[in-house]
């Protein structure tokens, strides 16, 4: 795992020298509260904004990245730069295919696990400005997404194979090799991935330096944050919320699935608006309601999955057939859970007709759900 190259000195200092504090972290699994209509809820925003949230109802997940060139999903980090090469870069179909396909938000992944950024970043040179087309592709899906009607929303990925400044990332396997799991569920021989503060302060950064540049956004987008522990995982919740106070800040992987029970484990995931249910939609009437450190919050949901089997493009992948993207649609609908479906763009950097198609064919099949 590397850290920043020779060339990038100049930057690395800048880094270093932001002084912003962090916290101690201990681990709490939170239970599900019971179903209580009359509940004096405590979260952040009110219930009238989230169910606004929820009234969108139907988003594109956008992968794309260094990783769309790759061919995996948790590269190392040490890609050159050119690997990262679209040859007929169009951010403006992306939205279009969204809008066309019933859909009113999107969310971006700014940086995944490659540590790439689909941004010009002041922290780093890995990012799109060492492309020779140098499109700041978070600038111009922010401004498609407004030009086109749609809400926008960007994702930013904790695990960091590229900018590690000291950390113990996650390893690279089917189960994350321990990104999901906390220090007292892990083998003790094996230790937990941990971040650095000076990572934290790289990620603080960065997160300022989208949000100033790329606000106002209807969501942003923590994933792996479990390895960012619990006083950092505040810390970074209550500073994006008290400068963006009407943003939804979403922690991804909140929830588990005990036996037929879903539960909320606020050691991983807490504090968050919104709860993930990454691969999952719901089988059953969902309960926004939770009981969380002795208090109410009314937590909507939101059900993230690829269109295919891959959350970023490989030419191999294929669409879910029809029906189960169609049930897996009617369950987030009738649960009042909002569908995140993951499209990514092909390495030309346009959705390709392999995506298109069951995406007009599902508006189709949901097109009164969609409207009401």
């Amino acid at each position: 795992m590397a850290e920043f190259s020779k060339n990038i000195t100049s930057k690395l200092r800048i880094v270093l020298l932001l002084c912003l504090p962090l916290f101690a972290c201990k681990d709490m699994v939170a239970p599900k509260g019971k179903e209580n209509p009359d509940a004096v809820t405590q979260q952040r925003l009110p219930e009238s904004k989230l169910r606004e949230w929820q009234a969108l109802k139907y988003g594109m997940f956008i992968h794309f990245g260094m990783s769309t060139f790759l061919g995996e999903e948790l590269p190392d980090g040490q890609a050159p730069l050119d690997t990262y090469a679209p040859t007929n870069l169009d951010v403006s179909q992306w939205v279009r295919v969204a809008k066309e396909a019933g859909m009113t938000y999107a969310v971006l992944t700014a940086k995944h696990v490659a540590g790439h950024c689909l941004w010009p970043s002041d922290y780093t040179d890995y990012d799109v400005s060492g492309n020779k087309t140098a499109v700041d592709v978070v600038g111009e899906f922010v401004k498609e997404c407004r030009k086109q009607g749609i809400r926008p929303g960007l994702y930013y990925c904790a695990w960091d194979n590229h900018h590690t400044f000291g950390s113990l990332m996650p390893g690279k396997s089917e189960n994350y090799n321990g990104a999901m799991v906390t220090p007292t569920e892990m083998e003790p021989a094996k230790g937990a991935p941990y971040t650095s503060h000076l990572y934290q302060n790289f990620m603080t950064a960065q997160i300022d330096e989208l949000l100033e540049r790329y606000s106002p956004l209807v969501e942003f987008w923590i994933d792996i944050p479990i390895i960012l522990g619990d006083g950092y995982r505040q810390f970074i919740y209550d500073r994006i919320s008290k400068k963006y106070p009407d943003m939804l800040i979403v922690m991804n992987h909140g929830k588990k699935k005990v036996g037929k029970d879903l539960v909320f484990l606020d050691k991983k995931a807490w504090p968050t608006d919104v709860l993930t249910l990454e691969r999952f939609s719901p089988e059953k009437p969902y309960d926004p309601v939770w009981e969380i450190k002795n208090r109410q919050y009314y937590l909507p949901a939101e059900s993230n999955m690829p269109i295919g089997n891959e959350w970023f493009w490989e030419i191999d992948d294929e669409a879910k057939p029809i029906d189960e993207l169609t049930s897996k649609f009617q369950d987030c609908l009738d649960n009042d859970v909002n569908f995140l479906l993951n499209v990514p763009p092909d390495q030309s950097g346009q959705i390709p007709q392999k995506w298109i198609r069951p995406l007009m064919e599902l508006k189709q099949k949901m097109n009164l759900q969609i409207q009401n």
